[in-house]
């Protein structure tokens, strides 16, 4: 254990609004980092590329500047909220001084920007939620956790919400 602690790491935790990501999170915080550890922690919430609208939606409703400006800052807005949260929940639950905390917000499709930002960053371990989906809307939404365990060099760590009785 003394040469875990003794090693700088860096872990990727990706995160966003969802009660999983959290879970994941709380579980890192308590079980893969060390209290005398060097580790960098790295906060990454992946924003969804924004719907392309046409000037027109389906009902005939113009969208104007002010309208698409409003739903981008909102889902600006979302992501700060969301890596605010998950630093305040290091340092609730850690000794910040210990660990570093670093947060990133990127834009894209959340497997092919966690994979690669696991690859930019070196991350050591990637550790995520699962969503738990059935494997119809598996299928039909494809996996982000299955897509990132077939496609990164590091070990990844999937925190499953343990299942209510």
């Amino acid at each position: 254990m003394a040469d875990v602690a003794a090693r700088e790491r860096k872990i990727l935790v990706a995160v966003d609004e969802d009660e999983e990501s959290v879970h994941a999170l709380s579980w890192c915080l308590k079980n893969v980092i060390s209290k005398n550890s060097k580790d960098t922690l790295v906060l990454l919430n992946v924003k969804p590329p924004r719907a392309v609208f046409s000037a027109l939606d389906g009902t005939g409703y113009l969208f104007s500047a002010d309208i698409i400006a409003a739903v981008d800052k909102y889902s600006n807005d979302v992501a700060e909220c969301v890596v605010e949260k998950a630093k305040k929940m290091c340092k609730d639950l850690h000794d910040v001084d210990k660990i570093k905390v670093e947060t990133r917000i990127e834009h894209g499709d959340p497997r092919d920007v966690i994979c690669q930002m696991t690859e930019k960053l070196g991350a050591d371990v990637l550790v995520m939620g699962s969503h738990g989906y059935g494997l119809i809307k598996r299928a039909l939404l494809g996996s982000v956790s299955n897509h990132c365990v077939q496609n990164v060099k590091c070990p990844v760590l999937i925190v499953k919400e343990p299942k209510s009785s």
